[in-house]
């Protein structure tokens, strides 16, 4: 089933389709769709938002008593594993900015090498495509549930 996203703004729906896109790729292990979907999600503004937003998600589903060290760490160890054979251009590093960027511990002022928009566009459908083998669950799902808290945090700002 393919979900259509016609409901949301442009602007949205651009982040939802390239989104899908490389979430799909990645989980398909697909190394020639991959890069031309990443692109376009790197393309797509504040998409690194949205997507922090679904791995946050994950993680609370996957996590529900609360995540430790330990859990980032298996984390992003089982995740650099799982794409780093189709995938090896995946840095550990990035994994561990989205990771931390999603639980809110993310600072970018106190890392003297942030990686820029296109590294977390490369990075975080690896780690969604990851966390989703978790919970079994469509991507579409969560996908609409960080738009909405996108949309909720905007209107309260």
């Amino acid at each position: 089933m393919t979900t259509t996203w016609r409901h949301l703004p442009a602007s949205a729906r651009e982040i939802a389709e390239a989104a899908s896109d490389a979430v799909a790729a990645a989980q398909a292990r697909d190394a020639e769709a991959y890069p031309p979907a990443v692109t376009r999600l790197a393309a797509a503004d504040r998409a690194g938002l949205v997507l922090g937003g679904v791995v946050r998600l994950l993680l609370e589903e996957a996590h529900p008593d609360g995540l430790d060290g330990d859990d980032v760490r298996q984390a992003l160890e089982h995740c650099v594993r799982s794409a780093a054979p189709w995938w090896p251009e995946v840095d550990p590093h990035v994994l561990l900015v989205l990771l931390a960027g999603a639980l809110g511990v993310y600072d970018p002022g106190d890392d003297d090498n942030p990686p820029d928009p296109a590294a977390v566009a490369r990075h975080a459908p690896l780690l969604v495509a990851d966390l989703l083998a978790i919970t079994g669950r469509p991507f579409a799902g969560y996908l609409n549930v960080a738009f909405a808290e996108v949309a909720r945090t905007e209107l309260h700002d």
